[in-house]
């Protein structure tokens, strides 16, 4: 274990890594969603695949458990448990498609994936309509896919919601409870396929300080009435990082 600490705090990139944990627990606070979509496109610049969506999972699942008694609170359990299933289903798909592709694809679908969500949310489509229990289980899916093959779990159930009506609490609730049940999924298909490193492990053990501060900071900065103010600067944020990780920079 000390060695593989040690190689931890040696690695390259490190304090981009550290930053970018404290930005995505920043918008993940006072959004309920971003971790992935801020840190995956940094991280996949010092990282392979694998290890950067492990990293982000290990420092995912502990940070954001305080905000849990609020998010029962305010959000839909029901819906929640809903998306979860049907992802649990896919998320084998998902990890079993990211395991034969080349480590470029995997940074070019996290950062075109994250621009293409922001361009349908700036453009503002909504849905009118009731969200029904076949949405919600197409949606868990769908996120439950890309979450195995892209470490994104979280942009189809984040479109589906803030297309919605829904009010702001509910959404940054449901997508909080979702997002954590979704990464106990996929790191246990992760255990279950052999690609879980205690390297990887260690590294986002790290994170989980600087990822915490961001998600309290971002946490007491929520208020419901600056909803739009909140969706701006999560919306640059995203943005900033989707095409920083892109590969052409390298």
């Amino acid at each position: 274990m000390p060695e593989i600490l040690t190689e931890a705090l040696r690695l390259e990139g490190l304090w981009f890594l550290i930053a970018a944990a404290f930005v995505a627990g920043m918008v993940r606070g006072f959004c309920g969603f971003g971790t992935a979509m801020v840190y995956l496109p940094v991280a996949g610049q010092f990282l392979g695949p694998f290890e950067a969506i492990i990293s982000m999972m290990a420092m995912d699942l502990i940070a954001p458990m305080i905000h849990v008694p609020r998010a029962m609170k305010d959000g839909h359990p029901g819906d929640v448990l809903r998306l979860s299933v049907a992802a649990a289903i896919a998320v084998p798909i998902g990890v079993l498609v990211l395991s034969v592709v080349n480590p470029d694809i995997f940074r070019w679908t996290v950062s075109l994936v994250a621009l293409t969500l922001l361009v349908i949310l700036i453009a503002g489509l909504r849905y009118r309509g009731t969200i029904t229990r076949p949405m919600i289980y197409g949606t868990g899916a769908a996120g439950g896919f890309l979450g195995g093959a892209a470490g994104l779990p979280g942009p189809p159930v984040i479109l589906l919601y803030m297309a919605s009506t829904v009010p702001a609490a509910v959404v940054r609730a449901n997508n909080t409870m979702y997002l954590i049940v979704a990464d106990a999924i996929m790191v246990a298909v992760l255990w279950a396929r052999g690609f879980l490193t205690a390297s990887a492990v260690v590294l986002g053990g790290l994170l989980i300080t600087p990822y915490l501060a961001g998600v309290w900071l971002g946490g007491a900065l929520f208020r419901p009435e600056l909803e739009l103010l909140y969706r701006r600067i999560a919306y640059a944020i995203i943005a900033t990082s989707a095409i920083t990780g892109l590969p052409i920079w390298d």
